[in-house]
């Protein structure tokens, strides 16, 4: 079995990396390497789940208190281990060699624990919505495809009328002890039961549904209620919506990564809205009422007389609900003066007359600064 690579070097992250570095380096990671982008592909299902597994310890203080004193024997149940141990020996071995010591500081106890109740694992899907979706909130009908406990055995693994049995090679421990050699000579080693691998039951008559597992791969569709004012890259946890556990763990969550399509018009900035719109030089010469597009339907806005180019107005409240809170973003409208194209010979003549009769404030203005910087060369 391959060495677990390190956490820090699996996320992308230095030791002393916040919380939220963390969760922003495992969302980067977790996209990069999602099945649903590498349809077959085992080796970026193998990068995912181990990003995962990354990030379960990671994000939890406790969990990375004990990884960052132990390393992955302080996470994984099985006593001191992983790399770095003392000259180049793996602590687990050593902790091994007299006896699991692990388990009396408590970091050894899954072995014995095997039959107890486990949490099912966690699922992951992307979903799409439309910026109206995301931005008001919707109900989305998704399909999954997750483990469910068997209907049949109960989850027990046994077929019907039958149960698990004691395993006689463990009398039920889920340990066996081995005589090995060592770098200290001949000791006794305590090592996981090869017939029920831990669990300290063994299933003579497997139950034919799920061969033995207690879970059934089952397609799923799950009704999700999408809050408003959710955004691409945010993450929704689904609690036990996951796979099922087993001996009556809880089930594990369902996460949805969230992609928001771009819309035509409208170009969201975290809770505001910008849009441009196009107007005639007549209207911003004179002023004019616009017809504005909003996420909240047409509104009716007033330009001044004189409105130039790239103006920007401000729509109070017309933006984005705040997630989880109170109240909408504004929308930010920007004008743009469109200049008329292929005009007929009488329409240039009536431009040319205007044109001499206008009194250009900034034009004129500019005009006279560069007669003055270049008035020694006229």
């Amino acid at each position: 079995m391959a060495e677990k690579r390190d956490y820090y070097e699996v996320l992308g992250v230095g030791k002393g990396a916040s919380g939220d570095e963390i969760k922003k380096a495992f969302r980067k990671m977790s996209k990069k390497y999602h099945p649903d982008l590498h349809p077959g592909d085992k080796e970026a299902e193998e990068h995912f789940k181990e990003v995962n597994e990354a990030y379960q310890v990671l994000s939890d203080d406790e969990k990375r208190q004990r990884y960052d004193q132990f390393g992955h024997a302080g996470v994984d149940g099985n006593g001191f281990g992983g790399a770095g141990g003392f000259g180049g020996f793996d602590m687990g071995d050593i902790g091994d060699i007299f006896g699991g010591f692990g388990d009396i500081f408590g970091f050894g106890g899954s072995r014995s624990r095997r039959n107890g109740p486990r949490r099912g694992s966690d699922l992951s899907q992307y979903i799409n919505l439309s910026f109206e979706e995301a931005a008001f909130g919707c109900k989305k009908k998704i399909n999954i495809s997750k483990n469910e406990t068997c209907s049949d055995c109960g989850g027990s693994g046994a077929k019907a009328g039958t149960q698990p049995v004691t395993c006689l090679n463990c009398n039920g421990s889920g340990q066996v002890q081995q005589r090995r050699q060592t770098m200290f000579g001949f000791s006794n080693v305590i090592t996981e039961c090869p017939i029920c691998h831990g669990k300290g039951k063994v299933i003579k008559d497997p139950c034919p549904s799920c061969r033995g597992t207690g879970n059934v791969k089952q397609n799923k569709t799950v009704e999700v209620n999408i809050p408003a004012g959710i955004d691409s890259d945010q993450v929704m946890r689904i609690s036990g919506a996951g796979n099922a556990g087993t001996g009556g763990g809880p089930s594990g969550d369902l996460q949805l990564y969230i992609r928001v399509k771009p819309h035509d018009i409208f170009r969201r900035d975290g809770y505001d809205v910008n849009v441009s719109i196009p107007i005639t030089f007549v209207q911003a010469a004179l002023g004019a009422t616009l017809k504005v597009p909003t996420i909240h339907g047409i509104v009716e806005y007033d330009i001044p007389e004189g409105t130039q180019t790239n103006t920007r107005f401000r729509l109070r409240g017309k933006g984005i609900p705040i997630l989880h809170g109170r109240g909408n973003g504004d929308e930010y409208v920007t004008v743009t003066v469109e200049v008329p194209k292929n005009l007929n010979s009488n329409q240039k003549e009536l431009l040319r007359k205007f044109d001499e009769n206008v009194d250009y404030v900034k034009k004129n203005s500019f005009m006279n600064k560069v007669k003055n910087i270049f008035k020694n060369d006229a």
